[in-house]
C-alpha cells in the first residue's frame, strides 16, 4: 500500500496564503513539522527540492495524511504541473522519501521534487523557504 502521508515545504505549507493550501487542509490531517535530506533552491516566488547525499542537508516543511490520496495526488500533481499530460521534464516529480517527524520518528511520505538544474539558482540557507522569505 502508497503511503498517505504528504511532505510539502513550499506554498503549500501553513502561512503560505496560497488557496491550494485550502484544499490541502480540506483533504488531509496535519501532522505535524518535520524534515527531509535534501537541499532547497528558490525557483521564483516558490521553492523546489532536490536530493543531496549529505546527511547535513534538511528541508524544512511539514507532512500531512491525505484523507482521499487519488484524488488530492491527482489535484495536487495537477497544480505542481506533473504526471500525465504534462510537457516533460516537468518542473517537479513526485517521490517517495523518508520523512523525519518532529517527534524524531522516520516515516515515507510523497515529496515534490524540482526535477530540472539548479545552476544559477539560489542556494536557501538551512533549508526552510519561510525562514528565507
Amino acid at each position: 500500500m502508497k503511503p498517505r502521508e504528504l511532505f510539502v515545504y513550499g506554498t503549500l505549507r501553513q502561512g503560505g496564503a496560497n488557496p491550494m493550501h485550502d484544499f490541502l487542509a480540506r483533504e488531509a490531517d496535519f501532522l505535524g513539522k518535520a524534515t527531509c535530506q535534501g537541499r532547497l533552491y528558490r525557483i521564483d516566488f516558490y521553492p523546489g527540492a532536490v536530493d543531496s547525499t549529505d546527511c547535513n542537508d534538511v528541508v524544512h516543511g511539514e507532512v500531512y495524511r491525505l484523507h482521499r490520496p487519488p484524488f488530492a495526488l491527482a489535484e495536487l500533481d495537477r497544480y505542481e504541473a506533473c504526471g500525465p499530460g504534462f510537457a516533460q521534464p516537468t518542473e517537479y516529480v513526485r517521490e517517495l522519501r523518508q520523512i523525519r517527524l518532529h517527534n524524531g520518528h522516520a516515516i515515507a511520505a510523497w515529496v515534490y521534487i524540482y526535477n530540472r538544474p539548479v545552476e544559477g539558482l539560489e542556494l536557501i540557507p538551512g533549508g526552510d523557504f519561510f525562514a528565507a522569505r
